[in-house]
């Protein structure tokens, strides 16, 4: 069956680009402030982090993947299963110790492994529609997301800097994740590899930002909440895809809650005492 090897290969690359996501973090954290105002400087400085470079090798690997899985499998399929990449996330963060993550995060990695198993079972026995969308609607629905990336990005929100910049490379590397089902589409989608370059760019960069700001769980959890939960809603939206009848859809519904709401519960911070706030 195509969708499950499609599948495995987004289940691997949810790993890789996860713990990709690790390394960056601890690279960053350690460098001195970053700025987009100078982007050839922040390219020169992260390209001569030995650590960074490392990150950024494997980040390459694991998206290579999520092509390969892409042309396996519908959009919503693959993101659902890459959300699951946050559980990944968690235990890198714990390095290794599960025992280390907090109770909210244990409870967020069962949930994300639940998802991963509903999922598998809505599978058997089941036909996804996967339609080109009409350009006209790609070009609004990727405006959206990068209008809202750069609204995070350069205005006053009611959250930290560090969440609003997580969110802010997570929409942006959803509208790059939706390029990606275009490209590999052929044909004339093949102009969509400009924008996908862009907004991967520009979401890397930010991601670097939010590093800097907060945590890796934080900064990197909200990050795969919205590039997972943005593409999932456009493969129904824009690419036509649909949800089985009966059971199936039912288990799919449950699959995606849940794998959304491992996300969610990783990426709250946990509230710090009065007393040492």
């Amino acid at each position: 069956m195509h969708f499950a090897e499609g599948l495995a290969l987004a289940f691997v690359s949810a790993v890789l680009i996860n713990w990709a996501y690790s390394l960056q973090h601890a690279a960053v954290s350690a460098m001195p402030e970053l700025s987009l105002r100078r982007p050839l400087h922040v390219v020169s400085s992260l390209l001569r982090n030995r650590l960074w470079f490392l990150s950024f090798g494997t980040e390459s690997v694991g998206f290579l993947l999520y092509l390969a899985a892409l042309r396996l499998s519908p959009l919503s399929l693959v993101q659902g299963v890459g959300a699951s990449g946050i559980a990944a996330l968690a235990i890198f963060s714990a390095n290794g110790h599960p025992s280390r993550l907090t109770r909210r995060e244990q409870v967020a990695v069962l949930t994300g492994v639940l998802g991963l198993l509903l999922l598998s079972l809505s599978l058997l026995n089941t036909a996804q529609a996967d339609v080109e969308p009409p350009p006209a609607a790609v070009a609004v629905w990727l405006g959206g997301t990068v209008a809202g990336a750069l609204l995070l990005m350069g205005t006053r929100v009611r959250i930290a800097r560090a969440p609003a910049l997580g969110l802010a490379a997570g929409l942006l590397f959803a509208g790059g994740d939706i390029c990606s089902k275009l490209v590999v589409f052929g044909h004339l989608w093949l102009i969509t590899l400009a924008p996908l370059l862009a907004v991967y760019a520009l979401g890397t960069a930010v991601l670097q930002q939010g590093f800097q700001s907060g945590n890796a769980l934080t900064t990197a959890g909200l990050a795969t909440l919205a590039t997972n939960a943005i593409p999932i809603v456009s493969g129904f939206i824009l690419f036509d895809e649909h949800l089985p009848n009966a059971a199936s859809g039912i288990l799919q519904v449950l699959a995606f809650s849940t794998l959304v709401a491992s996300a969610i519960l990783l990426a709250r911070r946990d509230r710090v005492p009065s007393d040492r706030a």
